[in-house]
């Protein structure tokens, strides 16, 4: 078997039984906001185009490049499509003309000759742009799992498939906090390291639960050549941003568990699997190159950005003309009301009003009322400001998810005067009928939480209010507070109350010999 690197999380899977594209990404994606890192458009596209398989994990435009697929990807291939709760990744594919489509089975292997494969799919609001998946891929003479930027919970039943060789993770950061949001400075450092760690954490967490003998982090980082964005890159010119790079987190990888082998995965890396030997070897760049790259990579940086402004300008050419305030306040009026009619859940869950800025616009979201109307200066717990020229746009698309389009992009400012807000950003990836009765579905089915586990002096509900992970599996208690440790979320046990966003209460409880061991007196 031979995997070849393509850039961020894209791949090139060659084996006894075919060969398998993954998530091919040249970009710039997110409204010319994210290209990928290190440039990888030397690759040789032509000859990855025509592999027998295509997969998309998942919609997010850093995974999923309708240009690249058109210039180099016949529509012919037969594609892996993941079984999601909503098609809107399979129209989007069939749009483009890929109709040789095989619908995949969740978590069920699949058989083509010698080559094996597994499509394991995320389906709750929170994964992705609802949905996101990992491939597992076997041909007899070596195994892989790409995750990609999933974040399984099942691990036993992802890993039934076999313990890969060669594990492929994402370690870098796909968010927009706290980079957009109005901080002081010293707060979005602090925030900014927090997510960091977080996601070392939870990159290691897999790691050592999937406990494959090699590990290629990947996934990520971006670069950021728009001029507005450049400070952002990597941990930013100010210390204040999330993207660790592949070099950076094998560093981390070596002092948190030296005995696990990691390599850099870049464009053109070549790993080669035979019976349990492995290979590697770069063919796009020379280690020097790649060396320079992350110990110089600033003045790399500098040099993709002064080179490639006219990719940033033709992105700009394709956006909407901006419309009038009062057809734009119009237009999201008769798209949202009607959704949020339906999201009484949402709704309940963002509890308040919701400031948009947009231009010359300044509206409301008034959620308790399933209302777009004119801000008239009411206390708000979010406010955005976003470019007239993005969201006209998404309205001349009809773009059904924000969070893959302009919050991604970073291209916009928010604030806040509470915690975050799982519910707000469900709403603006949902607007569509068909994600926003989904998801209200989903929520109603994960409000019966009956099973307890004893988790050292605490008695707590098993599943986790966020995404029902196992508590007795990736949850930590320290000083009364529980930590889930696949996305870091955190509960005061003795409130229930969450610490890390708005809503989603634990039940817990001490176990009844905590409770006899602090009430029995010294005496006794």
């Amino acid at each position: 078997m031979r995997i070849t690197g393509l850039g961020h999380a894209g791949m090139f899977i060659e084996t006894a039984g075919g060969s398998i594209l993954c998530d091919p990404v040249v970009g710039p994606s997110f409204f010319g906001s994210w290209f990928p890192f290190p440039d990888n458009r030397g690759l040789d596209w032509e000859r990855f185009g025509r592999a027998d398989f295509l997969y998309i994990s998942h919609r997010h435009r850093d995974h999923f490049d309708p240009a690249l697929l058109k210039a180099h990807v016949p529509t012919d291939i037969r594609v892996l499509l993941p079984d999601y709760p909503t098609d809107d990744l399979e129209r989007d594919l069939r749009a483009l003309g890929y109709d040789n489509i095989i619908y995949t089975e969740a978590g069920v292997p699949l058989e083509f000759g010698d080559l094996k494969v597994m499509v394991t799919p995320l389906r709750a609001p929170s994964d992705g742009p609802i949905g996101d998946s990992s491939l597992s891929v076997d041909d007899g003479t070596g195994s892989v799992l790409n995750q990609n930027d999933s974040h399984p919970l099942d691990l036993e039943k992802l890993l039934s498939f076999g313990t890969p060789d060669a594990y492929f993770t994402q370690v870098s950061g796909a968010i927009w906090w706290p980079m957009v949001y109005d901080l002081p400075q010293d707060a979005k450092q602090n925030f900014a390291q927090l997510k960091r760690d977080a996601q070392n954490k939870r990159a290691m967490y897999y790691i050592d639960k999937v406990d494959a003998p090699h590990v290629f982090p990947m996934a990520g980082p971006p670069m950021f050549l728009r001029e507005e964005l450049f400070r952002y890159n990597g941990w930013g010119e100010q210390d204040d941003s999330i993207f660790t790079d592949q070099a950076q987190f094998l560093a981390h990888m070596a002092v948190d568990r030296p005995e696990q082998k990691g390599y850099l995965f870049v464009p053109g890396t070549q790993v080669d699997l035979n019976a349990g030997a492995l290979e590697v070897t770069q063919t796009l760049y020379t280690e020097a190159e790649i060396e320079r790259m992350f110990s110089d990579k600033w003045a790399y940086l500098a040099e993709q950005r002064d080179s490639r402004q006219d990719e940033v300008r033709a992105e700009i050419a394709t956006r909407a003309a901006v419309l009038p305030p009062d057809e734009m306040l119009q237009a999201i009026k008769q798209w949202w009301e009607p959704l949020l009619r339906r999201a009484r859940t949402i709704r309940n869950g963002v509890g308040g009003l919701v400031r948009f800025r947009i231009g010359e616009l300044d509206m409301v979201v008034d959620f308790p009322r399933a209302k777009v109307r004119e801000y008239a200066g009411e206390d708000c717990i979010y406010w955005y400001t976003i470019p007239a020229d993005l969201v006209s746009t998404n309205i001349r698309d009809h773009e059904i998810d924000w969070s893959n389009s302009i919050f991604l992009s970073m291209q916009f400012e928010v604030g806040r005067s509470g915690k975050f807000n799982e519910f707000l950003t469900t709403f603006l990836k949902c607007l569509s009928r068909d994600r926003i009765e989904y998801v209200e579905n989903w929520y109603a089915e994960q409000s019966d939480q009956t099973e307890d586990a004893e988790l050292g002096e605490w008695t707590v509900q098993r599943r986790c209010p966020h995404l029902r992970a196992d508590l007795t599996k990736t949850g930590k208690i320290e000083d009364g507070v529980l930590t889930c440790s696949l996305h870091d979320w955190k509960w005061d046990l003795a409130s229930g109350r969450c610490l890390t966003t708005q809503g989603h209460p634990i039940r817990a409880s001490r176990t009844d010999e905590a409770r006899q061991a602090e009430t029995a007196s010294p005496a006794a």
